[in-house]
């Protein structure tokens, strides 16, 4: 199926969606045997990579993460479950919001363990940014996750401005002062 950009239809989350599943070896952890934070973001932008590709139905790239927080440590043996999918389109990028969970797999309990925003970019072979389909909301928790995308997004283009005007102010030279 073809989605045009600005057209009323759009594609449901669900359709992109990906959950993978990691059992946390020695090699994963740290002298602790908590799994290395570093590692479970690598498993993080991997499953937000695959959504935004099956969403825009082109490459992909990581331009951002907005945020990520690590909740609860993650040992040697759990299970980590990894939950993506895509919040928002805009013109050339999207947001996808990521949820990890950890399963002790002898109690069989699961935990919220970690969460981040990972935004993304559609690209050709150039690097050029290409169009992606709009996202058709479905659920009330997917219309909640796509409103709080456009916040998310608004907040990071001021603090990108913000930065920006920053920079060129200290880039003046400085002016004597008329003491």
């Amino acid at each position: 199926m073809t989605y045009a950009q600005g057209s009323s239809s759009g594609k449901p989350p669900s359709e992109s969606a990906v959950e993978m599943v990691h059992l946390v070896l020695p090699n994963h952890a740290n002298q602790l045997g908590n799994l290395l934070g570093g590692q479970l973001m690598q498993w993080m932008d991997i499953a937000a990579a695959l959504v935004a590709m099956r969403h825009a139905g082109k490459v992909c790239v990581t331009a951002a993460v907005d945020s990520i927080s690590f909740l609860e440590p993650i040992r040697v043996g759990h299970i980590v479950h990894i939950l993506a999918s895509v919040n928002r389109a805009f013109r050339t990028s999207l947001e996808v919001g990521v949820k990890v969970f950890r399963e002790d797999p002898i109690n069989g309990t699961r935990t919220h363990a970690a969460s981040a925003y990972l935004t993304f970019v559609a690209i050709d072979q150039y690097g050029k940014p290409l169009p992606v389909p709009p996202v058709c909301p479905q659920t009330a928790e997917e219309h909640r996750r796509y409103r709080e995308a456009e916040l998310r997004r608004q907040q990071r283009l001021a603090q990108r401005e913000l930065l920006r005007q920053l920079r060129h102010e200290t880039a003046k030279p400085d002016v004597p002062s008329a003491e």
